[in-house]
């Protein structure tokens, strides 16, 4: 695709294209910062600064190789509960960066907690993350796993200790499920989506939860006061891939959730997006409770809860993750092993690494 295919005159998209089969025709790159893209009726900025990874600065990222030629799975293997593994990483550091929506651009943005690769920063690219260190449990995953940052009043809530991020199949054919390619980056929701929004959004799971609290689209105005009780919230993203770019301008386009097969109950990749990739769900808690009037996120209130992920893993330790558990249909923690079926063993070691 030539870049003057990529251009629009306007500097608006619907978000309508986000499905559509690669008419990534239509969407905007603009030469100007001011560039937007409108998402459901509100609106963000299109990535136009200029990396290592994008030079020209248009916000396309082609995958190299492509994936093309294929469709959609939509075979119905054995069923298995469960086609999952973990990954369990740490809070690194919090920066005021993204290298996604941001690259290049230090402190542009509001303020973020980052988990995974401890190098994460505004010029963060595939290969400086796959150089850096790492909080989780497996040194394969270098990824970079970042959201708003949590404060009450002014002072930053960390979640403490390793936090749950699940790779799970989102389709119903979990045996076409494939590793992420290197490089691959996105955000998942918007700091600029209304409350309904964010209660609609196909990633939405139980919302923000404390005690006996559940699905809530703002904090709740207070929690019990016990050691036990933190703020916790589940989202997942999107799993399907277009197979060509491993970013677009609105760090959106080229990914998209699964869509009902009609006349099933399966779930199947669209068209356009028909590689099946892992279904990440951040699943993350907040050691804050009681009084939550003061509760708030860098990016606004409750309902601007997003996150973003930067694929910088091992290759050869994810496609052994992803093959034993989520194509093999086993519960796994994060290293592969499923307790309740000894029998498959682990795909890494007890080190977390590869045998």
């Amino acid at each position: 695709m030539s870049r003057r295919s990529k251009v629009l005159s306007g500097a608006l998209i619907t978000s309508a294209l986000l499905l559509t089969p690669l008419g990534l025709g239509g969407v905007a790159a603009s030469s100007t910062p001011s560039a937007a893209v409108v998402h459901t009726g509100h609106t963000m900025a299109l990535s136009t600064a200029s990396s290592p990874e994008d030079p020209d600065g248009d916000g396309y990222i082609p995958a190299n190789p492509p994936v093309t030629g294929g469709t959609p799975s939509t075979q119905n293997p054995p069923h298995r509960y469960f086609h999952e593994f973990q990954a369990n990483c740490s809070v690194s550091h919090t920066r005021p960066d993204d290298p996604i929506v941001h690259p290049q651009q230090p402190g542009k943005s509001h303020d973020h907690t980052f988990m995974g690769n401890t190098t994460t920063n505004a010029s963060s690219t595939t290969a400086t993350l796959s150089a850096g260190g790492t909080t989780c449990k497996a040194p394969g995953d270098r990824s970079g796993y970042w959201m708003p940052t949590l404060y009450n009043g002014d002072k930053p809530v960390l979640p403490v200790g390793p936090q749950v991020i699940y790779y799970k199949a989102g389709v119903t054919d979990y045996t076409s499920v494939r590793p992420f390619p290197k490089g691959l980056r996105f955000v998942v929701g918007s700091p600029m989506q209304s409350a309904d929004e964010f209660r609609r959004h196909p990633g939405f799971v139980e919302g923000w939860e404390c005690g006996d609290s559940f699905f809530n689209t703002e904090f709740p105005a207070s929690c019990p006061s016990r050691p036990d009780v933190q703020l916790n919230i589940r989202f997942q993203a999107p799993s399907c891939w277009d197979g060509r770019y491993l970013d677009t301008p609105d760090h959106k386009s080229h990914m998209a959730y699964p869509v009902v097969k009609p006349g099933t109950n399966d779930n199947i990749c669209p068209a356009g997006h028909p590689v099946a990739l892992p279904m990440i769900e951040f699943k993350t808690a907040f050691p804050v409770n009681g009084d939550m009037s003061k509760v708030r996120l860098a990016s606004g209130l409750g309902h601007s809860f997003h996150y973003d992920f930067f694929n910088a893993w091992d290759d050869r330790t994810l496609k052994a993750l992803v093959d034993h558990c989520v194509v093999g249909g086993l519960q796994c923690d994060a290293r592969g092993y499923d307790e309740t079926h000894p029998e498959a063993g682990a795909a890494l070691g007890t080190d977390y690494r590869l045998p």
